[in-house]
């Protein structure tokens, strides 16, 4: 097989997982473009509010994940796929973007939080480390395509269903 026809398989494959996640779950957006270029003080900022792309994305703590593109990281925007992917019964944990507000309005039993904010970063189970290392791999592994915007979906895809 191909190596594309192995992106097109691993697209499709992670694309048809229809089973919701469940247990410790961690969520978390990145966004995925060009790296800011020095001297250059146009929009090309840090994270919210960049031109980049941005990527939901939700860990299962037993090692599965599931990413979706997204159009904004908004509240309505993230609720809707959180709702259509994790458990009511999960316990959610993930970083203080206002984004994360109201899941347990919505019926999930337990939201644990950290604040990147004021160097919080692990208290006990409370962190999302495992998708962050997610993060870190697919960034580390796209890095050499120097950028892409043709078959994105593609690539994430492939990236996830190595991962999991």
């Amino acid at each position: 097989m191909a190596f594309s026809g192995t992106k097109y398989t691993a697209y499709r494959y992670q694309s048809e997982q229809k089973d919701l996640l469940y247990g410790s779950i961690e969520i978390d957006e990145s966004y995925f473009g060009a790296k800011r270029q020095r001297g250059f003080h146009g929009k090309l900022k840090r994270g919210r509010g960049t031109l980049k792309q941005p990527v939901f994305g939700i860990f299962e703590r037993d090692g599965r994940v599931y990413t979706e593109i997204v159009s904004d990281c908004k509240k309505q925007t993230l609720q809707a796929v959180i709702l259509g992917k994790v458990s009511l019964e999960s316990v959610i944990y993930s970083d203080s973007w206002r984004g994360y507000g109201g899941l347990v309005d919505v019926g999930y039993s337990k939201h644990l939080r950290v604040n990147h904010g004021q160097n919080e970063f692990a208290d006990g189970t409370r962190h999302i480390n495992g998708i962050e290392s997610f993060w870190s791999f697919t960034k580390r592994r796209l890095a050499k395509f120097n950028g892409l915007t043709k078959n994105f979906d593609l690539h994430l895809k492939e990236c996830e269903w190595r991962w999991n």
